[in-house]
């Protein structure tokens, strides 16, 4: 049996930076397809369907390990360092637009 990511362990999710959409796009006037959220400093990035790929190019360069949709109605996460998909995952405490 493969060791589980210890990652999601001891999160203190922060509230998301730009609520309303990408961090980066939304200073550019870039687009999204979807939107991620770091569970370590709160920074929304778009996905890696999206032109920019912010959520990942935010991990290479912070080296924050974990983030979720923050997509209405999806309960995931993905941790980068283990490369390890999570369902459901809690929502440790956050209360946004996206999950009421």
């Amino acid at each position: 049996m493969p060791q589980q990511c210890k990652h999601f362990e001891h999160v203190n999710a922060k509230e998301p930076n730009t609520p309303t959409g990408c961090e980066e796009c939304l200073k550019a006037g870039g687009h999204w397809v979807h939107l991620r959220l770091c569970l370590v400093c709160g920074h929304v990035g778009c996905c890696d369907n999206s032109p920019g790929t912010h959520a990942t190019k935010h991990f290479h360069e912070s080296t924050h390990a974990i983030m979720r949709s923050f997509e209405p109605g999806e309960n995931w996460g993905w941790c980068y360092v283990d490369e390890e998909f999570v369902e459901p995952l809690a929502s440790f405490g956050l209360h946004t637009i996206a999950h009421p």
